[in-house]
């Protein structure tokens, strides 16, 4: 798999989801192809989707018979629900278009990419996140991984007006400048999460929302990038109240707690049984606010 730094492949660069200790999962990270990997299969012939993309028609068109007869079965709410989640998905088609055409346009024909990658990270990451809540309000999945950057990412945030990469700002050493604009594109990361739980807040899903029935861990794998320092990695984690976890805290857990103690307690909260061991883990995480924490805890469980 190569070696980009001392001790590590490559792998772990390219991806965060792993089926086992040796076993990377390969991550898609075209919109295209990721829209039809969930939608496009089912029985819809590969012809056809790539027939309605050039006569710039949508999947749904082949659907339609299917969802009128079902319509015709349901009552007045759940046809409102099936409605929206049609709009909601034919949304996402359209955006996959345009940014397509857009990349038609933008590079010369022997440079083409991946179609249907926004230039604009706000965009991209926008775009991404909604076929991530239609996959959980349809229930094709009930696990999401993202990965918001590479590792050592050249990508820049022209947005944000300027121009430097995301990699060479977090070697900063010290420079004024450098953390200013480190600050800025964290700061645009988490104004793109906060859409996101947005978004899961505002989909209805059984007794509640999305976002009330699901458990969401955010972070990056150091803490600080100028040294590339791993330990006291800052992490926030949504769950919505699931199974107990309290929310509304601020925790310095104990230093060198194995990140993986947090992923296991996950896993526990999740209802997946029979898992004591994780990678390095050394114990569940209690993350109901009742169970053992850290001397500074009490000063710093507010937000």
């Amino acid at each position: 798999m190569g070696s980009c730094e001392a001790a590590y492949s490559c792998a772990y660069y390219n991806t965060i989801s792993w089926r086992d200790d040796q076993t990377p999962m390969p991550m898609e990270n075209r919109p295209r192809a990721l829209f039809e990997r969930l939608f496009g299969a089912g029985g819809t012939d590969p012809k056809v989707r790539a027939a309605l993309r050039q006569e710039d028609r949508s999947i749904l068109d082949a659907v339609n018979d299917d969802v009128k007869r079902l319509r015709g079965k349901l009552g007045g709410p759940d046809r409102v629900k099936i409605d929206q989640y049609l709009e909601a998905t034919r949304d996402v088609e359209r955006r996959i278009q345009r940014a397509e055409t857009q990349g038609d346009h933008d590079l010369p024909a022997d440079l083409q990419g991946p179609g249907g990658v926004p230039s604009v990270f706000s965009d991209y990451f926008k775009l991404m996140t909604d076929l991530m809540v239609l996959a959980w309000q349809t229930d094709m999945t009930r696990v999401l991984t993202f990965q918001m950057g590479h590792e050592m990412s050249l990508r820049s945030y022209p947005e944000l007006g300027f121009s430097d990469s995301h990699h060479s700002q977090t070697h900063h050493h010290g420079e004024a400048d450098k953390i200013a604009k480190v600050i800025q594109i964290n700061t645009l990361h988490t104004k793109m999460m906060a859409y996101y739980f947005d978004k899961l807040r505002n989909t209805p899903d059984g007794d509640g929302s999305l976002l009330d029935h699901s458990i969401i861990l955010y972070g990056a794998a150091l803490s600080d990038a100028n040294l590339h320092l791993y330990t006291d990695l800052p992490l926030l984690m949504v769950g919505g109240g699931v199974n107990g976890i309290k929310g509304g805290q601020h925790i310095r857990y104990p230093n060198r707690t194995p990140m993986a103690n947090v992923l296991l307690a996950m896993l526990d909260k999740a209802g997946v049984p029979n898992i004591n061991k994780l990678g390095d883990s050394t114990g569940k995480l209690d993350l109901t606010g009742s169970g053992p924490k850290s001397a500074d805890a009490a000063q710093r469980k507010t937000l």
